[in-house]
């Protein structure tokens, strides 16, 4: 017998579609203008997250590094730091979970970088860790939150905050910030002249 989930399906809808509306608009346009600043200046973006968190940030690496950069005049420099399986579990085993994602910021973080750090309760720890790191060394932060933003959205110098205490629904909506920011970039960003060297 087939059972009927119509009710859930409504349900989890209207819970995405509220929440898409209380997400802040300012901080999304701030968001946007500080990864445009740091393709402008050459710098580096480093993301990272834990989990479903880490799949998003290395969702963003890979629209940014190919779907925003190829065939453009700039080009994206995204290091997604929990992409290295045997660099993070190496830090894991022999220092801590905990300094999974500080540890290659100590190899290449720059002064002026971006550092960006998802957490959907705000309170991972080894993303903690990090961007109290980048802040100490001058780098610019951002934290991608949900439920009340934890730790990370005080810490961060910028947030932009998912307002539902839901990881589901947070997560949506941070892979939507994702493809947003994709979407209105990809048509801002001038494409490189003809002839130039794409190596």
């Amino acid at each position: 017998m087939q059972r009927d989930f119509t009710a859930d399906i409504e349900s989890y809808f209207t819970r995405l579609k509220a929440t898409l509306d209380r997400i802040s608009r300012e901080e999304l346009n701030a968001f946007m203008n500080l990864l445009l600043d740091a393709l402008e200046a050459g710098r580096y973006v480093f993301i990272m997250g834990n989990g479903g968190s880490g799949a998003t940030a290395s969702h963003f690496a890979v629209d940014f590094n190919k779907g925003l950069s190829y065939q453009k005049a700039r080009r994206f420099r995204f290091i997604c730091l929990n992409d290295n399986a045997p660099t993070l579990t190496a830090y894991a085993n022999d220092v801590g979970y905990d300094e999974v994602f500080v540890e290659p910021l100590r190899n290449f973080l720059g002064s002026g970088d971006l550092v960006i750090g998802i957490s959907g309760t705000g309170n991972s720890r080894n993303v903690l860790k990090a961007i109290e790191f980048a802040k100490a060394k001058g780098a610019v932060t951002v934290g991608l939150t949900g439920y009340d933003g934890g730790a990370l959205r005080a810490l961060a110098r910028h947030c932009v905050h998912i307002p539902i205490a839901d990881m589901q629904v947070t997560e949506d909506l941070h892979m939507v910030v994702d493809h947003l920011i994709y979407a209105v970039l990809g048509k801002a960003l001038p494409a490189e002249s003809p002839g130039a060297d794409r190596g």
